[in-house]
C-alpha cells in the first residue's frame, strides 16, 4: 500500500543519512518530504515564481490572495494560479478602520492554511491572520535586516553606497520589519549596479530559492527564529518624486549613488534651463574626461559635458559621473548624449509599406494594452498599465510579427507614446538611427577573376582616417615587385589616438556593457563574414605577402575563420571557481575567483600569416572582453585593414578593434610604452621581443606574451615509414615557401637512410612549381619582400663558406620578382652558423647522426636557444614517447608536422618566447584573476 511504501522509503533514508540514493528513490524520497499546506499572500511575476516552485517541491498552495485585476488585467500570481486550479482571491483590502472585514477572514480560513508565506504583498494584512496558521506567516524583504526596513529598502542600498545587498526571509510580527530572521542571503554591490540590475541578477532568483527553502525548513522543524539588533536598525520610508531632487554638494560617488538609488523609480532629478529632468543610467567615469558642450544645471558646482557617450557630471572632490538617458516633464526620454539636438527629429511620413508595419503593430499594443478601448497617437505605454515584463513581450512579439526587426527594451522607454513609437520604429527601418554608415576610401584592383578593394587608411574609433601628418608608404607586391597602393603611416598622434578610443570603449562603450553571450554572437558573425569574403581576403594575402593562393585560402584565411568560431564559443564559457578556505570560527567564509579583462590590450604580428596572427591573438583577446589596437607588419597591411572593415559590418562597437599599420620602431615602441595599455601580445624576433618585454616593464608592468624565433629539430630515424617522412620533412621546411615559425630549421637523419633521404627529397623538389602564387597549379610562391630574400641568399653563402654542402637551390629565381629556388644543404655540423641560426624560409638544413643514438641526437637537438616546435617520425611508439619526453620545445610532433588545431594550445620555451596563443589556454593571456571572500 501507499502507506507501507512510504514507510519502508523513510526507513531507507533513515539508514542512508548521506541521501545517496538511486535516482528513483531519489524522486520518491522528494515527493515524500515533509510538506505544509500553504496560504500564498501577494502579488507580482516574483510571487508567482515562489508559486510554481512551492508547487513543483510538493508543497500543496491552498489559496492564493491577491490584489485586484488592475485595468481588466490579471495579477501573473493569479494568472498561474488559476491556470493551476488553485482557489484564488481578490480582495482591495483586508480590514476597515483597523477591524478586519469579517468576509475576508472566512474566506481566508476556509482554505486551512498550515503556513502564511508573503514573497511581495503591498496589503497590509491582520495580525489576526498572520498568527491563524499553525506556523505563523513569513515574509520576504530584500535587505540584510535589521537595516533598510521599509518599502524602497533596495533604493536605500544603492543610495546609502553600502558594499552589500541582500535579503531576509523573516517571521512577521506586528512590528514594521522586526520578526525574528529565518535566513538571509547578501551579494557584493557593483560600482554599477541599478535597482533593476540587483534585482534580476540576485535579488529575485536567489529570492526565490530562499522562499522555498524557507518553507522546507518549517515543515522540517528546522527553521531558524533569530532576533533582530536594534542597535545597527535603521527605516527608510518611501522614496516619492518630491524626494529625489539632486543635492549637488556631494561627492561624485555619492551622486552617482543617489541617481543610481531612484533608477527607474521614481527617478533622481534636477532643474536645467527651468525645467525638472530625471536622470537615468549612472555610472562613475573612471577615465579621462571626454571632449563636450557644457550644459548649466541649478544648483550644481560646475557645468555638465554633453558628450557622445552621455552627460558628464561633477561631484565636490572633482571626480565624475556619466548619465545616459534623461527623461522630460512630458515624460519623453531621450539619450542624454541628444541633449542639444532633442528638438531637432522631424516628423517623417510613412510609406504604405511602413503604414503596414504601424498597423501590426498598434495590433500588438492592443493586446498587451487590453484595458485601452482604442489605442490612439498620445496612448501612453506605461500610463495605461504596462509594466517592464510587456516591455519584454511587446519588443519579441514585434520581432516575431514584422519581418525580424529588432528592438531593443530601451527603445520603448526612449519612446511610450504610441506615435513616438512608431516614429523610432520607421526610423530605425529606414536605418536613420544608426550611427553614420563606414566611409572606406579604398583602392580597387582587377585581380583573380575579381574586384578586390582593399582599405588603405588607419582604422582607429571605427573610422578609417588618413595619417594624422599624412605620411604613407609603398606596399609592395612580392611577385613582381610593384606598388599595390600607399598605406597610411601611422605616427605617435595616432597610436596615442587609438589606444584613447579603446579605453573609451572598454571602460565607457557599449562592449564594457554588453554581456559575453552579445559578445560571442558579434564574433560568430565576423567569422561568417571572413567565410564569405574568403576568396576576396585570400586574394589580398597573396597579393601582399605572396601566400600561394590556395594555400590562403585553405589555412591563412580558413584557419582565422576556424579561430574565431572557436573562440566566440567561449565567450560566455570564462568562469572562475569556488575555493573551500579555512573557516575562522564561529564565522563561515566564502571565496571565489573572477576572471575579469585586462583592459585595453596591444597586439604586434609578423609577416608570414598576415591575417592568420592577427587571428589567433585577436580572436582571444576579444573574447576575454578586452579591446585592442593592433599593428600589422608594414610589409603586410592590408588583410587587417579588411578585417577591420569586416569587423564594424559585424556590428563590433567603434573603439573595440583599432589597427595602425606602420612600423615597429614608432607605432611598436609606442604601444609597448603606452601607460594605458595593459597587455602586449607579440610574435615576432627573439630580439625585438627582448627590447619590447623591457619597454613594456619599464612603462607600467604591463602583462607580455612572446612567440618568438625558433629553430625546430625534425629527428627522422631509420625505422620510419620514409614515404611519409620525406613527403612530411618537406612540408616541415617549404610549407608557406619556409616562411613558418614552427618550420624545421634542422633535420637530424640517422646515418643508414641519410643518403636515401637526400635524394627524394631532391626529386621531389624538382617537381615543385615555383610561380604566380595566383596560379592554382603552384607549389611554391615569392619571399614576403626583397629585403628577407636577400637575407636568405647569404645566409645560403654563409652555410658554403663554413664547408656545409649545397646540394640544391640557394639561388634567386631568375624572374620578376623576390623568388627563392628550395634549397638543400647537407654535412651541416654543429658549430654552423646554418645549424645555429633560424633562416626563415624554403632551406633545409640536415644533419645525419649516428644509428641508434638516441641519446647523443637529443643532446644535439636540445643545444639551442629556442624551443618552439620539434618533430620525430618513427614507428617505434616506446622510442616517440621517449624522444617527446625529452625534446624541449612547446610543441612535439610525431609523424606528423605542422598540425596546429585551435584547439590546441601554441607557444614556445626558453628564447621562443612564453604564453600561449589557441586553445583554452590562450584566454588566460588576456585575463586576470580576482579573488573575492566573503564572510557571513
Amino acid at each position: 500500500t501507499g502507506i507501507c511504501a512510504r514507510r519502508c522509503i523513510e526507513r531507507e533514508l533513515r539508514s542512508h543519512q548521506t541521501g545517496q540514493l538511486s535516482t528513483g528513490k531519489e524522486y520518491v524520497l522528494v515527493y515524500f518530504k515533509n510538506k505544509l499546506k500553504v496560504a500564498l499572500i501577494g502579488q507580482s511575476l516574483f510571487g508567482q515564481e515562489v508559486y510554481s516552485h512551492l508547487c513543483k517541491e510538493g508543497h500543496r498552495v491552498v489559496g492564493v490572495f491577491t490584489v485586484p485585476d488592475k485595468d481588466g488585467k490579471a495579477d501573473p500570481l493569479a494568472l498561474a494560479a488559476e491556470k493551476n486550479g488553485t482557489p484564488v482571491f481578490k480582495f482591495p483590502r483586508w480590514r476597515v478602520k483597523g477591524k478586519t472585514i469579517k468576509e475576508v477572514a472566512e474566506a481566508y480560513r476556509s482554505v486551512g492554511a498550515e503556513l502564511n508565506v508573503l514573497p511581495f504583498c503591498t496589503q497590509f494584512i491582520p495580525m489576526d491572520v498572520i498568527d491563524s496558521p499553525k506556523h505563523g506567516s513569513i515574509i520576504y524583504h530584500p535587505s540584510i535586516l535589521p537595516r533598510h526596513r521599509g518599502a524602497s529598502a533596495i533604493n536605500w542600498t544603492l543610495i546609502m553606497g553600502d558594499k552589500k545587498a541582500g535579503f531576509s526571509v523573516f517571521w512577521a510580527d506586528d512590528g514594521l520589519d522586526t520578526g525574528p530572521v529565518l535566513l538571509q542571503r547578501s551579494c557584493d554591490v557593483e560600482p554599477n549596479d541599478t535597482v533593476d540590475a540587483l534585482y534580476n541578477r540576485f535579488l529575485f532568483p536567489e529570492g526565490i530559492k530562499a522562499m522555498v527553502e524557507a518553507v522546507q525548513l518549517i515543515a522540517d522543524g528546522k527553521a531558524a527564529r533569530m532576533p533582530q539588533s536594534e542597535e545597527a536598525a535603521t527605516y527608510e520610508g518611501i522614496q516619492k518624486k518630491e524626494n529625489a531632487e539632486i543635492s549637488w554638494d556631494q561627492s561624485a560617488e555619492a551622486l552617482h549613488n543617489w541617481i543610481r538609488g531612484h533608477d527607474k523609480v521614481p527617478g533622481a532629478w534636477t532643474e536645467i534651463n527651468g525645467q525638472v529632468v530625471t536622470f537615468y543610467g549612472s555610472s562613475l567615469l573612471n577615465s579621462s574626461i571626454p571632449p563636450g558642450e557644457p550644459l548649466e544645471i541649478k544648483g550644481a558646482r560646475k557645468p555638465g559635458l554633453v558628450t557622445k557617450s552621455g552627460l558628464v557630471l561633477f561631484g565636490n572632490d572633482g571626480k565624475a559621473l556619466m548619465v545616459r538617458n534623461l527623461q522630460f516633464e512630458d515624460g519623453k526620454m531621450i539619450p542624454a548624449s541628444q541633449y542639444f539636438s532633442a528638438g531637432e527629429t522631424s516628423v517623417v511620413e510613412l510609406t504604405a509599406e511602413e503604414v503596414k508595419v504601424a498597423e501590426a503593430i498598434k495590433a500588438i499594443w492592443a493586446g498587451i494594452l487590453s484595458n485601452v478601448p482604442v489605442i490612439e497617437d498620445s496612448t501612453d505605454f506605461f500610463k495605461s498599465g504596462a509594466s517592464s515584463m510587456d516591455v519584454v513581450r511587446l519588443v519579441e512579439e514585434i520581432r516575431q510579427k514584422c519581418g525580424g526587426l529588432q528592438l531593443q527594451n530601451e527603445d520603448v522607454y526612449m519612446a511610450t507614446k504610441f506615435e513616438d513609437f512608431i516614429q523610432k520604429v520607421v526610423r530605425k527601418l529606414r536605418g536613420e538611427d544608426q550611427e553614420a554608415e563606414l566611409v572606406v576610401d579604398y583602392v580597387s584592383k582587377e585581380v583573380n577573376e575579381m574586384t578586390v578593394k582593399m582599405p588603405y587608411q588607419c582604422f582607429i574609433n571605427g573610422q578609417f582616417t588618413d595619417a594624422d601628418d599624412g605620411q604613407t608608404y609603398d606596399t609592395i607586391n612580392p611577385t613582381d615587385g610593384s606598388t599595390i597602393c600607399k598605406v597610411s603611416y601611422a605616427s605617435l598622434v595616432d597610436v596615442d589616438k587609438a589606444v584613447a578610443a579603446a579605453k573609451d570603449a572598454f571602460e565607457n562603450g557599449e562592449w564594457g556593457r554588453m554581456n559575453a553571450r552579445e559578445r560571442g554572437i558579434l564574433m560568430y558573425r565576423l567569422a561568417d563574414l571572413l567565410e564569405e569574403n574568403q576568396e576576396e581576403l585570400a586574394t589580398i594575402e597573396a597579393l601582399d605577402s605572396g601566400a600561394v593562393y590556395t594555400l590562403a585560402l585553405k589555412t591563412h584565411i580558413g584557419m582565422s575563420v576556424q579561430t574565431f568560431r572557436y573562440f566566440a564559443g567561449w565567450c560566455d564559457k570564462i568562469q572562475g571557481s569556488t575555493i573551500p578556505i579555512n573557516q575562522a570560527r564561529p564565522n563561515r567564509n566564502l571565496t571565489f575567483t573572477r576572471k575579469e579583462p585586462l583592459g585595453v590590450c596591444a597586439i604586434i604580428i609578423p609577416w608570414n600569416y598576415p591575417l592568420m596572427m592577427l587571428a589567433w591573438k585577436s580572436a582571444a583577446c576579444l573574447a576575454a572582453g578586452n579591446t585592442l589596437v593592433l599593428k600589422p607588419a608594414q610589409v603586410t597591411p592590408l588583410t587587417a585593414l579588411k578585417f577591420a572593415e569586416l569587423s564594424v559590418k559585424a556590428g563590433f562597437p567603434k573603439g573595440v578593434i583599432n589597427i595602425i599599420p606602420g612600423s615597429g620602431g614608432i607605432a611598436g615602441q609606442r604601444l609597448s610604452e603606452h601607460p594605458d595599455i595593459r597587455k602586449l601580445g607579440f610574435t615576432g624576433s627573439t630580439l625585438i621581443g627582448k627590447q619590447i618585454m623591457k619597454s613594456c616593464a619599464m612603462s607600467n608592468l604591463k602583462k607580455v606574451s612572446l612567440e618568438l624565433g625558433g629553430k625546430s629539430p625534425l629527428i627522422i630515424f631509420s625505422d620510419c615509414e620514409l614515404d611519409k617522412a620525406v613527403r612530411m620533412g618537406m612540408g616541415a621546411v617549404f610549407f608557406n615557401k619556409g616562411e613558418n615559425c614552427i618550420a624545421a630549421g634542422r633535420l637530424f637523419v640517422e646515418e643508414s637512410i641519410h643518403d636515401e633521404f637526400v635524394t627524394r627529397v631532391v626529386e621531389e623538389i624538382k617537381k615543385m612549381k615555383i610561380g604566380d602564387p595566383l596560379d592554382r597549379s603552384t607549389d611554391h610562391g615569392p619571399q614576403n619582400h626583397k629585403a628577407h630574400l636577400e637575407k636568405l641568399l647569404q645566409y645560403c653563402e654563409a652555410g658554403v663558406k663554413e664547408g656545409a654542402t649545397l646540394v640544391y637551390g640557394g639561388r634567386q629565381v631568375q624572374r620578376p620578382g623576390f623568388f627563392m629556388e628550395p634549397t638543400v644543404f647537407t654535412d651541416v655540423e654543429d658549430h654552423m652558423y646554418l645549424a645555429k641560426e633560424e633562416s626563415f624560409g624554403p632551406i633545409m638544413v640536415i644533419s645525419k647522426f649516428q644509428n641508434g643514438d638516441i641519446d647523443g641526437v637529443l643532446q644535439r637537438a636540445n643545444n639551442t636557444e629556442y624551443g618552439l616546435a620539434s618533430g620525430v617520425f618513427t614507428r617505434d611508439i616506446n622510442k616517440a614517447m621517449y624522444v617527446s619526453e625529452k625534446l624541449e620545445a612547446g610543441t612535439v610532433f610525431i609523424n606528423t608536422y605542422n598540425k596546429t588545431d585551435v584547439a590546441a594550445p601554441f607557444g614556445g620555451v626558453k628564447q621562443s618566447g612564453f604564453g600561449k596563443d589557441l586553445g583554452e589556454e590562450a584566454l588566460n593571456e588576456y585575463l586576470k584573476t580576482k579573488t573575492v571572500t566573503l564572510e557571513y
